[in-house]
């Protein structure tokens, strides 16, 4: 094999795993994006979550205060 068919050979072997490389980075960067909505629903679904819990609180605070009514507190 002369020179130049192996520099032909490594060549292709450099562009095939460049390729490669290439298609493995799109699938990253999608599933860097499904993560990120995956994060963005959690976060949305957190917010949710402590506005509950702040009405709870403040819906447990006032019953409190009427047991402590009651009792003459």
């Amino acid at each position: 094999m002369d020179l130049l068919s192996k520099l032909n050979e490594k060549i292709d072997n450099l562009l095939k795993n460049y390729e490669e490389l290439q298609k493995e980075n799109e699938i990253l960067k999608l599933e860097i994006e499904n993560y990120k909505e995956k994060l963005d629903q959690k976060d949305t679904e957190l917010a949710e979550c402590k506005e509950q819990m702040a009405l709870k609180e403040i819906e447990l605070e006032e019953v409190l205060s009427k047991i402590e009514a009651i009792l003459g507190k």
